[in-house]
């Protein structure tokens, strides 16, 4: 995967937007972060603590868990090693975790 495949994937989904965060790309929905993208290489992606957990558990190679403080944020996920599904499957899970009701009501 590419940062432009990244990109691609996190912005199909419904009410997404490319913004600027700590002067990283970021992707928002209802103006919430669900993903970030730190290097070429390296993205966070802002699941719950139980989807950090599982991903890291289902492709440590790929991810790893990001701390904020004593706060487990994020997964953070290398680009190049990631299968596309699995991304598809981080992202949709982020996206959901932050969406307005209003768009989840339409899934």
């Amino acid at each position: 995967m590419t940062p432009d495949d990244f990109r691609r994937i996190a912005l199909s989904l419904e009410g997404a937007e490319e913004g600027s965060h700590m002067g990283s790309a970021d992707f928002r929905v209802g103006g919430r972060i669900f993903a970030t993208l730190w290097t070429d290489d390296r993205m966070n992606v802002m699941v719950d603590e139980d989807g950090i957990r599982t991903a890291v558990e289902r492709a440590p190679e790929t991810c790893e868990p990001v701390w904020w403080g004593k706060r487990l944020a994020a997964v953070a996920v290398t680009l190049s090693a990631v299968d596309r599904s699995f991304l598809d499957e981080l992202l949709t899970d982020a996206w959901e975790g932050k969406a307005p009701r209003r768009l989840l009501a339409d899934r």
